[in-house]
C-alpha cells in the first residue's frame, strides 16, 4: 500500500491504513502533542511503511525513489534516482556538480559502510588560494563565485561505486525519472522561486548560461511555471550509457574544465587530469555510544559525525528528556555541549589523508569526562577553547559553511538503508553552469586563511585535499544493534545541532521522528544561541538571557529527513521548512 505524506493539522501518532484509524506506539511511547511545540509551523501527519520508506527534500525525488523500490530496486537504487532528480528540481542545494557522504547498511549482512564522495581541490591548488595581494583572506561572498571555488565533483563516482556493491536494478534505469522530467519539464517549486527572487547568490544573475536559465528576460523564474532542461537530459544520457566515465572524461569533463578556466569571475584551474583521477573513498564508519544506543556517522573529512557523537557523549550524565518539549533547562545543556563540540571540531577536524586527526582521543571516555565538567547547568559558559587530548601545533581556521544541501533517508524491503547528504555548498554553488548542471563552490569550505599566528590551520587548502564538511548522515542502532533511526539535514555547520537535537528528542524524549523534526530549532556553534524565529516563547527567551546567553532569533531552515523504526514498520518524517515528502509501503 502506498503511503504519502499529506499537509494537514497535526494528528499525533495516527495512521490511516487499509481504511482503519489506529494509534501507533512510537518508539515504546505514544507521541505527545504539545501546543507550544507545534504553534507557528504547519506539520505533517505521521506516515508508516510496513516494509519500506523514502524521505527526500522534494516530491519529484521521493516519487522517483519510490518507483525504483516498486520495480524491485534496492535502497541504493532509489537513492541514486532521487539524487539525479534533486539536481534538476532543487539545483540550489545539490547535484552532479557537487559531492556527498553516504552511509549504507546491508540488512541481510548487517554491515555498515560509509562512502566519501566529497569534492577535492585540483592538483594546482595552493594554501594561499583565497588570499588577496595584501595577505588577507578574501571575503567569502567574493570567493564563492566563479572557478576558483570549484572542487572536483565527487557524487557521480561515489554513486557508481556504491551501486556496483549494493544496486539491484540496471544503472541506466535509474536515470529515467530525471531524464523524463528534464525533457518534459517540471513545475518550479515555491522554494526555488523564492530563492531566485531574493537573488541570494551574487553571481547567478551575471554569469551565463545560469543567468538565462534562472532569470529569463532578466526576471526570476516564477513558482508553478514549467521548466525544461534538455542540456541536463543530454548529460544524464551520457552518464547512463557510459557510467561515471561519461562524466569524468570526454565531452562533459571538457565542458567542466572550460567553464571553470574561462569563468568571468575568479577563473579556476581544474584540469581534465584532475577529473579523470577522482576516486571516491570507502571509509570506516565513525560510531560512539549514547546510553544504550550506538550512534554512527561519517568520519573525517566530515566533522558532522564526530561533533554529533561527541556532543551526545558530553550529555550522558544529564537528564535530556526535556529536549522534546523545548524545555529551557535541557535546551541550555544542549547549547553548552554544542559549544565544546564545535571548539574541538573547528580546531582538529580535516581531511585525514593530509592531517593526523586524533578522532579516537577526542572521543575517549576519560577525555569526554574532563570536557563535560566544563558544562554549567545554570549559566552559559561562553566561548570555549579546544581541548588538549594531544598537543598539536595547529590553529582554528576561518571557514564559512553555507546551508544549501540536501538529505535522503531510504529503507527498502530487505532492510537495506541509505542515509545520504549531498551538497554544492552555497545556494546555486559557484553560479557556473555546464551541461545543464551547476558546479559547486565547495573549496570555500577550506579555511580562507591557511594559518593563524604562525600555526597551520588543519583545514587549509592543498592540492588533492578534501575540504572539511559538516554534512552528517547518521544511523542510530538500538541496544540489540538493530537500526533504529536514519537521519540527516542540510544547514551548513548548523547541521550538527539540527541532527543532534532530533536524535536526543527521539532517544531521550521517546517521541516520533516527525514530532522531533517539527521542534523549534536551537543552535550554538560556540558563538551565540540562535533560536528559531517565532517558535520560542518570550518567557523562554528571557530565561536564556538570564542564564547569560547572547540570543538571536532568526530563521533556522533545517531540512531534516528521517526514518524511525516503530512496532508496525518504519515511520517517515519530512521537514516542512522545505518541501520534503515521505512515502512508505
Amino acid at each position: 500500500m502506498r503511503r504519502v505524506v499529506k499537509l494537514s493539522t497535526y494528528v499525533p501518532a495516527l495512521v490511516l491504513m487499509s481504511g482503519m484509524l489506529f494509534a501507533e506506539q512510537v518508539h515504546s511511547a505514544e507521541e505527545p502533542l504539545d501546543p507550544e511545540v507545534t504553534t507557528g509551523v504547519q506539520t505533517h501527519q505521521v506516515v508508516i511503511g510496513a516494509q519500506s520508506m523514502v524521505v527526500t527534500a522534494n516530491p519529484h525525488a521521493s516519487n522517483a525513489a519510490d518507483a525504483m523500490l516498486k520495480n524491485g530496486g534496492s535502497a541504493m537504487d532509489a537513492a541514486i534516482a532521487a539524487q539525479l532528480v534533486l539536481g534538476l528540481v532543487e539545483p540550489q542545494s545539490s547535484g552532479i556538480g557537487g559531492g556527498a557522504f553516504l552511509l549504507h547498511y546491508s540488512g541481510p549482512q548487517k554491515q555498515l559502510v560509509t562512502y566519501d564522495g566529497r569534492e577535492v581541490a585540483p592538483a594546482a591548488a595552493k594554501p594561499d588560494r583565497f588570499l588577496q595581494d595584501n595577505g588577507k583572506p578574501m571575503k567569502w561572498i567574493e570567493a564563492l563565485v566563479g572557478g576558483r571555488s570549484v572542487g572536483v565533483p565527487g557524487v557521480v563516482a561515489m554513486l557508481e561505486k556504491a551501486h556496483k556493491r549494493h544496486g539491484k536494478l540496471p544503472w541506466t534505469s535509474l536515470f529515467t525519472p530525471a531524464i523524463e522530467l528534464a525533457e518534459q519539464g517540471f513545475e518550479v517549486s515555491p522554494r526555488l522561486a523564492g530563492l531566485l527572487s531574493r537573488r541570494y547568490n551574487p553571481g547567478l544573475t551575471k554569469i551565463e548560461p545560469a543567468a538565462s536559465y534562472f532569470y529569463p528576460d532578466g526576471k526570476p523564474l516564477q513558482a508553478g511555471i514549467l521548466l525544461k532542461n534538455p542540456e541536463f537530459a543530454k548529460t544524464l544520457r551520457t552518464i547512463a550509457a557510459q557510467g561515471a566515465k561519461g562524466f569524468y572524461q570526454g565531452e562533459v569533463a571538457t565542458g567542466i574544465v572550460n567553464t571553470v578556466s574561462n569563468s568571468p569571475a575568479n577563473p579556476g584551474d581544474i584540469t581534465e587530469a584532475d577529473l579523470a583521477s577522482y576516486t571516491p573513498v570507502i571509509r570506516e564508519p565513525l560510531c560512539g555510544p549514547y546510553r544504550q544506543y550506538k550512534v554512527c556517522g561519517m568520519g573525517p573529512p566530515s566533522s558532522g559525525g564526530f561533533a554529533i557523537i561527541q556532543l551526545l557523549a558530553l550529555l550522558q550524565d544529564f537528564d535530556m528528556s526535556g529536549i522534546s518539549t523545548s524545555d529551557v533547562q535541557a535546551s541550555h545543556l544542549f547549547t553548552q555541549a554544542s559549544r565544546l563540540a564545535f571548539a574541538d571540531r573547528d580546531f582538529y577536524i580535516a581531511d585525514p589523508d593530509f592531517i593526523d586527526v586524533p578522532t579516537a582521543k577526542l572521543l575517549a571516555p576519560e577525555y569526554l569526562k574532563r570536557r563535560a565538567v566544563l558544562i554549567d547547568s545554570d549559566k552559559d559558559i561562553g566561548r570555549q577553547k579546544p581541548g588538549t587530548p594531544i598537543q598539536m601545533n595547529l590553529a582554528a581556521g576561518d571557514t564559512p559553511e553555507l546551508p544549501s544541501t540536501s538529505h535522503v533517508s531510504i529503507v527498502d524491503r530487505w532492510g537495506n538503508i541509505v542515509s545520504m547528504t549531498s551538497s554544492i555548498e552555497m545556494a546555486f554553488g559557484s553560479a557556473l553552469m555546464t551541461g545543464g548542471f551547476l558546479l559547486n563552490n565547495q573549496l570555500t569550505d577550506f579555511s580562507l586563511a591557511p594559518s593563524q599566528g604562525g600555526s597551520l590551520v588543519a583545514n587549509a587548502v592543498a592540492g588533492g585535499k578534501r575540504p572539511r564538511s559538516s554534512m552528517a548522515p547518521m544511523i542510530v542502532f538500538d541496544e540489540k544493534n538493530s537500526p533504529l533511526l536514519i537521519i540527516g539535514s542540510p544547514g551548513g555547520s548548523r547541521i550538527i545541532d539540527y541532527v543532534a537535537q532530533t536524535i536526543l528528542s527521539v532517544l531521550d524524549g521517546k517521541v516520533g521522528v516527525q514530532y522531533s523534526i517539527n521542534l523549534p530549532k536551537i543552535t550554538n556553534r560556540n558563538d551565540y544561541t540562535a533560536l528559531e524565529k517565532g517558535r520560542w516563547s518570550e518567557e523562554a527567551v528571557n530565561e536564556f538571557e538570564k542564564r547569560g546567553h547572547v540570543v538571536k532569533q532568526q530563521d533556522l531552515n533545517s531540512g531534516l529527513h528521517g526514518i524511525l523504526k516503530v512496532k508496525k514498520g518504519w515511520q517517515g518524517g519530512a521537514d516542512l521548512r522545505r518541501e520534503g515528502l515521505a512515502i512508505g509501503h
